[in-house]
């Protein structure tokens, strides 16, 4: 097969000499092969590596959603604020509006 800087590997098979007699199966891609245990193995890194990597997206998440809850309780915070700080009726001028035309006799 041709691997991806399009080499030609020759074929080999599973086990390998030297290698893990429990890999038995061939896996991989096109272009890039190996021997595993798991016939429905499509990576060839070990599943820790994999566990790492969720593990960073998680916290990455968790942190995002932190900061996102405290910019919205920050918005409900200052729009109360806002509410309640502002007159609830007109301010008083002293003066009343008389209609034009009419006498007070």
């Amino acid at each position: 097969y041709l691997n991806a800087d399009k080499v030609l590997v020759g074929g080999f098979s599973c086990p390998r000499a030297g290698g893990d007699a429990r890999a038995v199966f061939c896996c991989g891609f096109q272009d890039v092969k190996y021997c595993c245990d798991d016939p429905h193995s499509f990576f060839p890194y070990e599943h820790s590596y994999m566990w790492w990597l969720s593990v960073g997206a998680l916290v990455g998440l968790s942190i995002a959603a932190v900061v996102l809850f405290a910019f919205i309780i920050t918005v409900c915070v200052l729009c109360y604020l806002f509410i309640s700080t502002k007159p609830r009726s007109k301010l008083d001028t002293g003066l009343s509006l008389q209609m034009a035309g009419k006498t007070g006799c």
